[in-house]
């Protein structure tokens, strides 16, 4: 039996999804053992996508060791892909976690540190073709497990990967009792996925978001070009 605390750390930073973030964080919470911790550079509130700011209640260089990694996404996630410091600290984080996960966009940012080449994972639909970019292969489903690797697709995904957690750790019987504590039984309308949405409206969110992705595609193919050639360099210099 378990007598320790199971620490789970989330990534704050700025502009992220704070529905990334906090759908899961909720459910997490009420897993037997739980103690989250939210980590950024500094204490100070991190602005997310919606005004909300959020709390980091560790800074990254006094985070303990994660036993879950979770890294939420955003639509300005170029800038994080390219923070030496955030990186690190995730490649420091994974080597000694349980479990390393993400929602939405989180994906592109293990990318960027190097920890899904090879790996499947999953990502929002409008950015998961990215992940071939640093040697992931996209999976389009709503929870994606390979491994000690779980990752989630967009946004309000990131919920059913806390349940795909506990159910993992504690069973079918523990994750059912904390959703219905929660009351989690969505029964939405019909057309949250490219396959399932009529082809107007898919048109029509695709087209909003056309401009906004253009750019961000050029950023993150940037960061994927720098990557492979500091790869390259790497490898070279250790072959001398």
């Amino acid at each position: 039996m378990r007598s320790a605390p199971y620490r789970i750390g989330f990534l704050l930073w700025p502009g992220l999804t704070q529905l990334d973030l906090t759908g899961p964080a909720q459910v997490l919470a009420r897993m037997p053992g739980a103690e989250l911790h939210f980590a950024w550079k500094t204490l100070e509130p991190v602005p997310s996508d919606c005004g909300l700011a959020l709390v980091p209640t560790v800074t990254l260089a006094a985070c303990p060791r994660l036993d879950l990694l979770c890294v939420p996404g955003g639509a300005p996630v170029a800038p994080v892909m390219r923070d030496a410091e955030v990186l690190d600290w995730l490649r420091r984080q994974s080597g000694g976690a349980d479990l390393v996960t993400s929602v939405c966009t989180g994906s592109l940012i293990l990318a960027a540190a190097g920890l899904l080449r090879g790996r499947r994972a999953g990502c929002h639909w409008a950015a998961g073709h990215q992940l071939a970019l640093f040697g992931a292969t996209f999976v389009a489903e709503r929870v994606v497990e390979d491994g000690n690797l779980i990752t989630a697709g967009g946004v309000t995904s990131g919920i059913d990967l806390a349940f795909r957690v506990i159910e993992r750790g504690h069973g079918r019987d523990v994750a059912e009792a904390v959703q219905l504590a929660l009351e989690y039984d969505p029964a939405p309308i019909a057309g949250g996925t490219p396959q399932t949405a009529r082809p107007g409206i898919l048109a029509e969110v695709r087209a909003m978001m056309a401009d906004r992705l253009r750019a961000r595609e050029a950023e993150i193919a940037a960061i994927a070009r720098a990557g492979a050639r500091s790869g390259h360099a790497q490898a070279a210099s250790a072959s001398a």
